[in-house]
């Protein structure tokens, strides 16, 4: 006989995906635990989807879930029985973490197994007989140290993910200390969580820390949880950014908050060539080569100096030719920063398995109701297509189709409403493409940065809008990443890139950072209606639905004429409320 609770949000079905009601009294504390084991496929109003994955199981088991809390939370809410193939499916992939180990004896490399059985399976791949040099015991196999990472790039391709417990070269040590006091001043230490994501990954030295990604909203301190793993190794240490600012914001917070010496830290850009006991480098210099046919010219630097450490920040941005080098250098420890573990490539794995595995996570609204990031309220603005517009969307291309819907020129009206409306904040309008960017600075006459903007002159706009002598910033996607300006509170977003959750994610992080007291974050999100950019955007905020944000969704015309518009964001997010309530009911 099937068990029916009508009361409960939880579908779970034997395909692995779980159908999840979000208007339920216990919504985020259920989202809170099933978003740690399964991702999020679809989030329309009232039933959203999430799947588990073999890497989203294996990634609960390494941070520390375990396979009980799981199915008491699948009993406890479940509207109906679940299949017995989906808890078996569960053991199965929870028993796959950590069946597989690397292990050091002697010098040498072993990979071992608590079940000869598994041993023998794996090595019938013709693909793994390779990585074999000597197999003196039934339940291990000695293989070359050289193959660390390449043996676990196979093994997770043919689904078995190692735990790598074959420890770490000790590195050049370099003795450090965090500040109590900065250099600014301030008084200094790590909040609660930043010290929990530290210790999640250095784990008391051990052979279990040392590799893996913490996860963490911006505005959330991951640079001072990367110096502080740094303090705790006491090495020398390298780190990779996503651009020559994020390097100096992190050469800048290394200096203010430590006993590290300006002489001691280097910067490794396109201008600078400086390998000094800590050296901040960017993904592109060291992916960089003159033409395809060239030799990367940089890679070499992650041997230019005994490394005990090398840091990913924005991990999920990690190239190609890192991933490489990554895997002939998992003797060194690894740490990846991210606020989310998208990739828009899908190599997910790849970071799993080269940098490491999951070590810590914290939902965004649980930092936020701790006064740690900003309140933000995310807005979707739905435009139309002129007339004329439409004609042309209607005979183009698809991909033609896409920008021709990110460009739409009521856009330029709203951001023009929206300016008038917070004329009193600091505002970001961000968009993808420079023509738009360029027609809306000629609206406006607001400043702007894209990728040709000199750096100079890039760090001299970013500091006079920190200082508040400007108080709109227009910045096209160099701007996505690692920018800290704390006094942001308003983001514009008028064009994107796709259905991109990392980008949507990154930038409403720029306006996370934590505020004086009662300064509410505004996300707005400008989308052409009944276009592919509307299809878009629903996947866009699929992450951020997961984080616990929800888009209140609102029609551009229910603006005022923008030339007079006066529109209070607090009335915007009560009209939305009230046009939801409308539709729930069928009011139309």
């Amino acid at each position: 006989m099937i068990t029916y609770q009508p009361g409960n949000p939880l579908m779970i079905q034997s395909d692995m995906t779980v159908l999840f009601e979000v208007d339920h009294p216990a919504y985020a504390e259920i989202r809170d635990v099933l978003s740690d084991f399964a991702e999020l496929e679809k989030s329309p109003e009232h039933v959203h989807t999430y799947r588990m994955t073999p890497l989203s199981l294996w990634n609960a088991a390494s941070a520390g879930r375990t396979i009980d809390q799981i199915i008491q939370l699948f009993h406890k809410y479940s509207k109906f029985d679940i299949a017995p193939n989906v808890i078996q499916e569960i053991r199965a992939q929870f028993d796959r973490f950590g069946i597989l180990r690397l292990e050091r004896e002697d010098d040498r490399l072993y990979l071992i197994s608590r079940d000869p059985a598994v041993l023998q399976d794996v090595f019938r791949f013709k693909s793994m007989k390779p990585f074999v040099r000597e197999w003196p015991a039934d339940d291990r196999v000695e293989v070359e140290a050289r193959d660390r990472g390449r043996l676990k790039q196979e093994l997770i391709r043919i689904g078995y993910p190692v735990q790598d417990l074959a420890g770490y070269t000790s590195g050049a040590p370099l003795d450090f200390s965090l500040r109590e006091t900065t250099l600014k001043g301030q008084s200094f230490s790590l909040r609660e969580y930043q010290k929990q994501a530290v210790d999640s990954f250095y784990a008391g030295g051990s052979s279990r820390g040392g590799s893996g990604v913490l996860v963490l909203p911006c505005g959330a301190g991951k640079t001072v949880i990367g110096i502080a793993a740094a303090s705790e190794i006491g090495a020398e240490t390298l780190i990779l950014t996503s651009s020559v600012t994020a390097a100096r914001q992190w050469i800048s917070e290394i200096l203010d908050k430590t006993s590290i010496t300006s002489d001691q830290i280097g910067e490794y850009s396109g201008k600078h060539k400086e390998i000094r006991p800590i050296t901040v480098a960017t993904y592109q210099i060291v992916s960089h080569r003159k033409s395809k046919e060239d030799t990367f010219t940089h890679l070499a630097l992650f041997e230019q100096r005994d490394w005990g450490l090398i840091i990913y920040d924005e991990v999920h941005l990690l190239p190609a030719p890192v991933f490489r080098v990554t895997a002939d250098i998992q003797a060194r420890r690894r740490l990846g920063l991210t606020a989310t573990l998208i990739r828009e490539d899908g190599r997910e794995a790849d970071v799993f398995t080269l940098i490491g595995p999951k070590k810590y996570d914290v939902p965004w609204k649980e930092l936020e109701h701790s006064g740690w990031i900003a309140t933000a309220s995310c807005l979707e603005i739905r435009v139309s297509l002129s007339g004329q517009e439409r004609v042309a969307y209607a005979a183009a291309e698809a991909r033609v189709q896409a920008r021709l819907a990110a460009e739409a020129g009521q856009k330029l009206d709203i951001v023009r409403a929206l300016i008038e409306k917070h004329r009193a904040d600091q505002i970001l309008i961000i968009g993808q493409y420079i023509s738009q960017l360029n027609a809306l600075q000629a609206l406006i006459d607001a400043p702007m940065i894209t990728g040709k903007t000199p750096m100079k002159k890039r760090d001299e706009l970013y500091e006079r809008f920190r200082s508040g002598e400007i108080h709109c910033l227009i910045v096209s996607k160099v701007a996505n990443f690692a920018i800290d300006l704390p006094d942001a509170n308003v983001a514009i977003q008028i064009s994107g890139q796709f259905g991109s959750r990392q980008e949507e994610a990154q930038r409403l992080g720029r306006i996370l950072r934590p505020k004086a007291k009662g300064v509410q974050a505004y996300f707005y999100s400008l989308v052409t209606k009944n276009t592919k950019e509307q299809d878009f955007a629903m996947n866009r905020q699929r992450f951020l639905t997961e984080q616990g944000y929800a888009y209140h969704i609102l029609e551009a015309d229910d603006f005022e004429d923008p030339e007079t518009a006066q529109i209070d964001a607090q009335k915007v997010v009560s009209l939305v409320t009230y046009r939801n309530k409308k539709e729930r009911r069928g009011v139309k």
